[in-house]
């Protein structure tokens, strides 16, 4: 079999990205070559790859889920909100530069050639290609520019399965309104609609799908019902924020930035059962944790300025004064510094603005951007929170426009094999700085940390590490291949591959 099937949503967070790498998952485990593509993806969540080059993350898991390492080709155009109005635009892996939303809509129609070359390579090379559209192929003031959606099919000769989520309501009606806006060429190449996310009892759905089929001429493959997989959310439209995953022991806490990027690191976490889990916008919710992360940010300036703001300084600076353990990622790293520096104005229209000062540090943004993957060991002292934790191996990656010069009051944990040093932590040793996003991945050094804050709790220690986090993986994508097989009509959708638009 050769050919390519895309999915379309009524919606941004309809399931577009789960469902795409399910079935990822099921054509590769039914013995396809098979790759995931979306041409453009806006998302906070981004990756690097082996090669140096940042992508999304939704492309990234898809890939894991077809047995592939991600490649930039899976996602050529990353746009990744820096303003209301505005976002930077990476192109091939690459900054390009930020544009305004109304000079990118202008400018997107130079990157068709583009997006269907990159396209027509991947299609070359694998049996199969997985397609995601992004938001609504019904955007009609839009869509004459589309390169993502209809537009993105037209390029692939690819048929369509559009996607509904019963969960959020009004699911017949966003349906029938995408399909009845679209011109009749566009509503030809869909062959098949999905409801996802569905609770209760199905008998009750059946007379409104019989009659949504009527309306629209459109078969319904299958109805999805809810499920709750360990699979990173692609952006920040997601229920992780307000859900709490209750625990009974260990409390962990994120500051909930305005420009929070790659929360996708604290996916590991949720893994532990004895952990809660949880975000938190405002000081009043600060519950006294475990441990208390700031994340990373597309805005630090902005986000720092947040922080005081609201009255963060004060609650943050007491909670590591009283011995609790705080960890800074990326952007969460550059605020706890004493200054940050921004004299070109990459992010603001600031020269210089004071962080928390809790560590002893300076960061000066610059126009170019640092994305790789790394490799070290962690070399801290075995002491305190970071007791039996020496030698263990660390890998990561790299995504940040400034660099960070540290003082003689902290001392670097990770060292690279490149011969460099990643971090910072303080002489008390309960607050930790790293530009390494995944560092909660590498399950040996996270779960031993756990440990240890189990230990300060005197709560039971856990033993059981013997599954590397990809193993997890593999077993959510696993979960989740086998959830769709048993509530999509698969039989049909390889037929649809098989007949292509015209059928």
């Amino acid at each position: 079999m050769k050919g390519a099937i895309m999915f379309q949503g009524t919606a941004s967070s309809v399931g577009k990205s789960l469902l795409a790498a399910a079935f990822c998952r099921i054509f590769y485990q039914d013995g396809y070559r098979v790759t995931p593509f979306k041409s453009q993806n806006m998302a906070l969540n981004s990756f690097i790859t082996e090669a140096g080059f940042e992508m999304g993350r939704a492309q990234v898991f898809q890939a894991e889920a077809a047995g592939l390492k991600p490649r930039v080709e899976m996602n050529p155009i990353l746009l990744k909100p820096t303003t209301d109005v505005g976002s930077q635009v990476i192109v091939m892996g690459k900054v390009m530069r930020n544009m305004a939303a109304s000079e990118y809509f202008k400018y997107k129609n130079q990157l068709a050639e583009l997006v269907q070359q990159t396209y027509n390579q991947l299609a070359a090379e694998f049996d199969l290609v997985v397609i995601e559209g992004a938001g609504s192929p019904a955007e009609i003031n839009l869509k004459h520019r589309d390169i993502v959606n209809m537009g993105m099919a037209k390029m692939a000769e690819a048929p369509v399965i559009l996607i509904g989520d019963i969960d959020r309501g009004g699911v017949f009606a966003s349906l029938y309104g995408t399909v009845e806006l679209l011109e009749p060429e566009e509503r030809s190449m869909i062959k098949g609609i999905i409801i996802n996310k569905f609770r209760g009892d199905l008998k009750l759905l059946e007379s409104g799908l019989t009659q949504l089929e009527e309306l629209v001429n459109i078969p319904v493959l299958g109805v999805v019902p809810y499920l709750q997989v360990q699979i990173d959310d692609e952006d920040s439209v997601t229920e992780r924020f307000w859900q709490r995953k209750s625990g009974t022991g260990l409390q962990v806490q994120v500051v909930l930035l305005p420009h929070i990027s790659n929360f996708t690191d604290f996916t590991p976490l949720e893994l532990e059962e004895d952990l809660e889990l949880s975000y938190v916008r405002r000081p009043e919710e600060l519950e006294d944790p475990d441990l208390l992360i700031i994340p990373g940010s597309k805005n630090t300036i902005e986000d720092r300025l947040f922080l005081q703001k609201v009255g963060w300084d004060g609650p943050i600076r007491q909670y590591v004064k009283d011995g609790g353990l705080l960890i800074g990622i990326c952007g969460g790293y550059q605020i706890l510094g004493r200054m940050l520096h921004d004299p070109e104005h990459t992010e603001s229209s600031f020269d210089s603005i004071p962080g928390l000062g809790i560590l002893d540090l300076e960061t000066r943004m610059a126009p170019i951007k640092t994305t790789r993957q790394i490799s070290g060991v962690w070399n801290y002292e075995d002491t305190g929170y970071f007791t039996r934790m020496k030698g263990i191996p660390i890998t990561g990656y790299e995504i940040h426009m400034g660099q960070t010069i540290a003082g003689s009051g902290v001392v670097s944990p990770i060292s690279l094999e490149s011969s460099e040093q990643d971090g910072c932590v303080n002489s008390q040793g309960n607050v930790l700085g790293t530009y390494l996003h995944g560092i909660f991945e590498n399950l040996n050094w996270t779960r031993q940390l756990m440990n240890n804050l189990r230990g300060k709790r005197g709560l039971r220690l856990k033993e059981d590490w013997t599954k590397s986090y990809q193993e997890l993986k593999d077993a959510e994508y696993d979960k989740l291949a086998e959830h769709v097989r048993t509530h999509v009509d698969l039989e049909r959708i390889y037929q649809i591959i098989t007949e292509g638009v015209n059928c």
